[in-house]
């Protein structure tokens, strides 16, 4: 903490930006786990990119900042024509990434999506591949790509673990923005020293207020949140390595620091040192894009259809037991205005395959909310926490994310209670999962690629070690449009 709020002599760099700055120049990653699950990470983030390409509500945000701005080398936005500056391209994979609400997900005390600093990392690193090979010099690899993803989930998810901005209204963003500042710093050059002062200023930018995922306002800013996260930490990244200074007490400062002017004066608290545990235990979205507190609930959902979907308009009620974070942020009752309602109401997420046996991204569009029999169902749930969710929930051993859904019947039958604790995606599922993930990137590259293309993608992806040789440009230019 820094001392007399008088005295004008420069502090020493508060602990945590100390701690991240060594952590991303100088800590080797030797986790071959962390990596192979970095490949599928990516591999993830660009299949749900490919499928934002679909939705014009995406598509309309991409491109340059105004038309016409484009870099004729610049950084690729795959599936695309655009060639950007890298804030830009940090912009638009972000957001494509993020728009479905499909990618890998993190649960503590915060929330969030570590994948969503691709953005910013793979923009980075394109470019400065790029220039790299202008000057005569080596590009930058697909492995230096997948260190940037472990540690980039790691800064994210480590600080996620004990320290709650969703409790002052902060939203998960800020932490993307942190961390893509950091390995972004590092990927295009950056010492130690410009690490630091570039983290400094992305802490002091604050954080976006959650207004935007919250009834009455949801809205689809959640959506391109975490591009703009990540384009900030690009620019960070950038202008530090002009030499532009940091902040040493941007956590610090006494009345002026984050910690007292936004998180009610307490400390940012880390339990354990940065190395590659949060990418080893992410969780990927496979079968659903939905809000993951509610993954194992459409999981349960999906087990009952055959039973439930003739017998809809004799259900008397529907019993959803959650965890705490579940109850706090998508229990959620009344008119559902947008998709982004829609994919963080639990009761809609158990509706839809209830009646359906299915929920993709195009089941929150307006025509499938049309249904009336998705709204008269919501209207019977109830809806409350399960201790024992909440607990295995904050559990390090488990992290597990419990959902169970019964239906009860006006004749006074019931159905089985099905609890689902682990997702797909879970650590404890990877077995299962993968060759789910696997299809669900093939799926993707069909609906913007023609086959060679597609063939062309896969094959980089594949293997561990040829993805990792390979230099950052020639992948980027598999996914050009």
């Amino acid at each position: 903490m820094s001392g007399d709020i008088r005295s004008a002599k420069r502090p020493d760099p508060d602990q945590e930006l100390v701690a991240i700055a060594d952590y991303v120049a100088g800590r080797a990653i030797d986790s071959g786990e962390a990596y192979e699950t970095a490949r599928y990470c990516l591999m993830d983030s660009l299949a749900c990119a490919m499928m934002a390409l679909e939705y014009p509500a995406c598509t309309k945000l991409l491109g340059p900042v105004v038309p016409g701005a484009e870099m004729r080398d610049g950084v690729v936005v795959p599936g695309t024509s655009y060639r950007l500056d890298p804030v830009m391209g940090a912009f638009n994979i972000g957001a494509m990434i993020r728009w479905l609400d499909f990618n890998d997900t993190w649960l503590a005390a915060e929330w969030g999506h570590p994948s969503d600093n691709l953005g910013g990392i793979l923009a980075a690193a394109d470019y400065e591949s790029r220039r790299r090979l202008a000057l005569g010099k080596s590009p930058l690899t697909m492995r230096e790509v997948l260190t940037a993803a472990i540690k980039a989930h790691e800064i994210q998810g480590v600080l996620a673990l004990e320290n709650s901005f969703n409790r002052v209204g902060l939203d998960h963003v800020l932490l993307v923005r942190l961390a893509t500042t950091a390995v972004t710093t590092h990927l295009l050059g950056g010492s130690r020293e410009d690490i630091i002062n570039a983290v400094s200023n992305a802490w002091i930018d604050g954080g976006a207020l959650r207004t935007y995922r919250h009834a009455p306002n949801t809205g689809s800013r959640k959506s391109w949140a975490a591009g703009d996260a990540s384009s900030r930490g690009v620019r960070h990244a950038l202008m530090s390595l002009t030499g532009e200074m940091g902040y040493p007490s941007a956590l610090s400062a006494k009345g002026w620091g984050f910690q007292d002017v936004l998180f009610n004066g307490e400390p940012i608290r880390r339990s354990q040192e940065y190395a590659s545990y949060v990418m080893e235990h992410v969780l990927f979205k496979i079968s659903f894009p939905a809000e993951f507190h509610a993954q194992t609930a459409v999981e349960a959902a999906m087990q009952l259809h055959h039973e439930v979907a003739p017998k809809l308009d004799q259900v008397d009620k529907v019993v959803i037991e959650t965890q705490e974070a579940g109850v706090r942020i998508i229990d959620k009752t009344g008119p559902l205005d947008n998709p982004a309602d829609r994919d963080h109401c639990i009761q809609y997420m158990v509706a839809v395959p209830l009646i359906f046996g299915r929920l993709t991204a195009a089941d929150y569009e307006d025509d499938v909310a049309a249904d009336q029999r998705i709204d008269a169902l919501r209207d019977k749930m109830e809806v409350s926490e399960n201790e024992s969710f909440s607990r295995d929930y904050m559990d390090p051993e488990k992290r597990s994310i419990g959902n169970a859904v019964q239906v009860f019947f006006k004749d006074g039958t019931k159905t089985e209670r099905v609890a689902v604790e682990y997702p797909i995606g879970h650590r404890r599922r990877r077995d299962e999962g993968i060759p789910v993930l696997k299809q669900k990137f093939q799926d993707s590259l069909g609906l913007q690629f023609a086959p060679r293309q597609a063939e062309a993608i896969g094959a980089a992806v594949a293997d561990q070690k040829v993805l990792e040789g390979m230099p950052v440009h020639e992948f980027m230019d598999l996914w050009r449009r």
